[in-house]
């Protein structure tokens, strides 16, 4: 199916780390949005996108979003404080700030969607909210088919209808009757189709796919041959060491040691909940260009984290390889210019991006850093370096196209350095290398400067 975009977009010029030009097309029409519609997407890689050069997965709809929008090729989640990754990755994301600067409940905490509904925005919200009732409930004016929870059957998902008093009691909860997807999707498009109010509005559409269970629906669970997808350049049976994490949830979901078999199935099932996904957003999409404020509303595509599905012997997001911590990041809409940055961002950069492009202040507390000076071309490279951490056992810094990984697992530890402009699907360690012993120190010396800034608790003290 395809699915006409219209694009808005201002003469701009804009280079990417590593020498990538961004196109630009002069402008068409209003040069601020008035309206955000935010596709939010769980456990997706950032490169599952096939107009970001993906070699299998069909997605068309996304597609068009990448051509006529703008791309952050290298946006991060700063880690997790726990296994479900998801829960302090959207807290960072809506709360504008550090791993350890946001509580995993939003408590005490203004959110960006509460923030636009105190600045007259009509909010609404489907799908996954993973952050507690209370932060919801204070967050938005409207809703359908809401799911708290991190993952379940696809097919039967949990949800509740919009609470205005936010009280969500465990006796209004209902069974969807569709495939999660289909379910969110059908209630944005009804947002939209009936969507009368004077009020700007940030419609939040939170789908619960790709993450497993990968069970696409119909036609899709068919879509894929395991026997025709190309395994991961970096793929391993067993990861080479314990990482702290090797027995978690998401990596019991397949046999050790991994086989080529068994992760060509997986591969197949997840590029067919993605595809499943492409259509909804889809469908979306094609029903907002119907609505008559389509020109001034700004599309967002995002995710809360990646996933490894074979890589580094690897099958979850427990991790800090770029596989699991970079995520997608695709904004299309009024103002914004199409293109591509390979400047190094947070996702929680969200936050006072859209505040700004919005034309509302950003409030206090908030620490992320705007992306507009990227999206305008004033700003080639983004935040200097980036720091990531996984629990108490992985720490890793990214600088320029070096990035080290520091492992602590029962008083041991390990470490990784890779050349990501040579080796982006870190597969050569070069810690032990003498030839590079001067940068790993320098990076070594970064990371626990970095790690002070953010308020790491597990530093010494």
């Amino acid at each position: 199916m395809q699915v006409w975009i219209l694009t808005i977009a201002v003469a701009l010029h804009v280079w990417g780390l590593g020498g990538e030009e961004s196109s630009s097309r002069g402008p068409q029409g209003p040069t601020r949005p008035r309206n955000v519609l935010f596709l939010f997407a769980d456990d997706m890689q950032a490169e599952a996108i096939a107009a970001l050069g993906h070699p299998v997965v069909k997605t068309p709809n996304l597609d068009r979003l990448v051509q006529e929008g703008f791309t952050f090729r290298q946006c991060y989640i700063m880690g997790s404080v726990m296994p479900a990754v998801c829960v302090p990755s959207r807290a960072m994301l809506w709360g504008g700030r550090g791993l350890w600067k946001v509580p995993t409940d939003l408590a005490g905490t203004m959110t960006l969607p509460q923030w636009l509904r105190e600045h007259g925005f009509e909010t609404f919200v489907t799908g996954k909210w993973h952050n507690g009732r209370p932060s919801l409930a204070r967050s938005f004016s409207q809703g359908a088919a809401i799911f708290f929870g991190g993952m379940g059957d696809h097919f039967k998902v949990p949800v509740f209808d919009f609470d205005p008093t936010g009280k969500y009691p465990p006796s209004a909860r209902r069974i969807g009757e569709k495939f999660s997807s289909e379910l969110f999707a059908d209630a944005a498009i009804e947002f939209l189709r009936d969507y009368r109010g004077e009020k700007p509005f940030f419609a939040l559409v939170s789908f619960t796919a790709p993450h497993d269970p990968r069970t696409p629906p119909g036609e899709y669970a068919r879509m894929y041959s395991p026997e025709a997808i190309p395994l991961p350049g970096n793929f391993l049976p067993e990861h080479p060491f314990d990482n702290g994490e090797l027995r978690v949830r998401d990596e019991l979901l397949a046999p050790f040691p991994r086989t080529p078999e068994i992760i060509r199935q997986h591969l197949a099932d997840y590029y067919g909940m993605i595809s499943h996904l492409d259509a909804q957003i889809g469908r979306i999409l094609q029903t907002l260009q119907q609505t008559p404020f389509a020109a001034e509303t700004l599309v967002v595509f995002a995710a809360d984290n990646g996933l490894a599905v074979g890589q580094h012997g690897l099958l979850g997001k427990q991790n800090l390889y770029e596989h699991s911590i970079r995520v997608p990041l695709i904004l299309q809409g009024p103002g914004i210019s199409r293109g591509q940055s390979r400047a190094l961002v947070y996702l929680h950069d969200v936050f006072p991006t859209l505040c700004e492009l919005l034309g509302v202040p950003v409030p206090a507390g908030v620490e992320a850093q705007s992306l507009v000076p990227i999206l305008r071309g004033s700003d080639q490279t983004g935040r200097p370096n980036l720091v990531f951490a996984y629990r108490s056992q992985q720490r890793a810094i990214r600088q320029g196209d070096w990035k080290l990984i520091r492992y602590r697992v029962e008083g041991k530890e390990t470490l990784q350095l890779f050349n990501l402009r040579e080796d982006p699907e870190e597969k050569v360690n070069l810690a032990d290398d003498p030839r590079y012993e001067t940068i790993r120190n320098s990076l070594l010396s970064l990371l626990e400067k970095e790690l002070e800034a953010a308020g790491d608790p597990d530093l010494p003290r």
